[in-house]
């Protein structure tokens, strides 16, 4: 595996499930196979990995884990040496060398060493990013029982938060299930009992934000980043006024974000097309309405424990509650996931592009509606959204049937 030299240094982190000891082992002994020296940092999330990748000299940084699936599934995502997700033709160059059986001989095979406290320096990262002392701020933290669970407390803390940890052990059984980014209902409930000023929930790698007000209300990502969008632009530090969504990012937050003189684009749904545009223009601040949310000028990566920091951060420097802070009401969204045998079929039919041609017209000048096929499942993810909760409802069931009874044909 010597793709970079004979040599290379190949950093791997994993979040809590099970099943990583096996996979970060089978990456080790194919890395040292090749020559690799390689670095296990243990539990470390997503992001931490990107950044100790470019800390240490790495050229390479590993991070096993299937983010904000159940504990089942699991994966693998690969960092270069700067901290930045492998591009497209990155990863095919990888993947063709899998397919290759290049065992070094003795004396050149690789090393394994383990490293746990790697993840202080991340840590400090962390703690260093905060303007402010978070003393006098009580906060609530879902942790997913992923890889956040010990270093989220802890950095709150050391920051001087009052810290009430929910789901923040190390149980790869129970990660993201019910709990976390996915399921904030929880953290919202907790955040009322114990009259808390915010709560911020993690997924598995702790990649995704969702917040949760002093009033219980659930703050996804396209809140999140509107909020830090108008204040980065008061500080006049939101480079070319100009943010970064995602093709799924709220209408209504493109609209309040023009009313305040920003600009936003967007991109292909996924967090690496966020990256690649924020990288091409030279922008700030990007994200998904699922709560990745990119720091540019701060971090590689998305990072759900460094944008709640500088959520906390806004907020003390605004002298408001956050519920203030990300004042803005969302257009209703319907969203409908459909399994079916052959997504691909179902997206290249005919009669159905006529049909979403059809409803967008109606749509026109109101809403949208989206159809796309999932990367990872054997599902069409159909979304309508306008000011029309019924006619997005409407349509949306609309949508599901035709695909239903496409899938149903032989």
């Amino acid at each position: 595996m010597s793709i970079l030299k004979d040599r290379p240094t190949i950093l791997i982190g994993s979040d809590t499930r099970i099943s990583n000891t096996y996979l970060a082992l089978g990456v080790a002994g194919g890395a040292m196979s090749g020559g690799a020296r390689v670095v296990d940092a243990g539990i470390v999330p997503t992001a931490g990995v990107a950044y100790l990748t470019k800390k240490i000299g790495a050229d390479y940084g590993v991070v096993i884990s299937a983010s904000h699936n159940s504990g089942e599934y699991n994966g693998i995502k690969v960092f270069g040496p700067e901290g930045y997700k492998l591009g497209d033709k990155e990863e095919e160059r990888i993947e063709r060398c899998f397919i290759q059986s290049k065992t070094n001989s003795y004396p050149n095979i690789g090393t394994y060493e383990q490293d746990f406290n790697l993840i202080k320096q991340y840590r400090d990262f962390l703690i260093g990013a905060s303007e402010h002392s978070l003393k006098g701020k009580t906060i609530v933290l879902d942790c997913a029982y992923g890889a956040s669970h010990r270093i989220a407390p802890e950095v709150f803390r050391k920051l001087g938060a009052n810290v009430y940890a929910t789901n923040c052990i190390n149980d790869g059984l129970k990660i993201n299930r019910d709990c976390g980014a996915l399921y904030p209902e929880g953290l919202s409930k907790k955040v009322l009992r114990y009259k808390a000023d915010m709560g911020f929930a993690f997924d598995g790698d702790s990649d995704r934000l969702i917040a949760v007000d002093e009033k219980g209300n659930i703050i996804d990502g396209d809140k999140i980043i509107y909020g830090l969008a108008k204040y980065l632009k008061n500080l006049g530090k939101l480079k070319g006024n100009t943010v970064v969504g995602t093709s799924h990012t709220n209408m209504a937050i493109e609209d309040g974000l023009r009313k305040n003189g920003i600009d936003m684009l967007r991109t292909d749904i996924g967090d690496k097309y966020v990256l690649a545009k924020l990288l091409e223009r030279n922008l700030s601040i990007g994200g998904e309405q699922s709560g990745h949310i990119i720091l540019k000028d701060i971090a590689t990566t998305g990072d759900g424990i460094l944008s709640a920091i500088a959520v906390v951060n806004m907020i003390i420097n605004l002298k408001c509650t956050l519920s203030e802070a990300l004042d803005v009401e969302l257009y209703p969204q319907t969203n409908k996931n459909v399994v079916v045998s052959d997504k691909f079929r179902i997206m290249n039919n005919e009669e159905l592009s006529k049909e979403i041609v059809k409803f967008n017209t109606e749509l026109e000048g109101k809403g949208r509606l989206m159809m796309r096929a999932s990367g990872t499942e054997p599902k069409i993810r159909v979304m309508v959204e306008s000011k029309d909760k019924e006619l997005n409802d409407k349509i949306a069931n609309q949508i599901v049937e035709y695909i239903k009874r496409i899938d149903e044909e032989v």
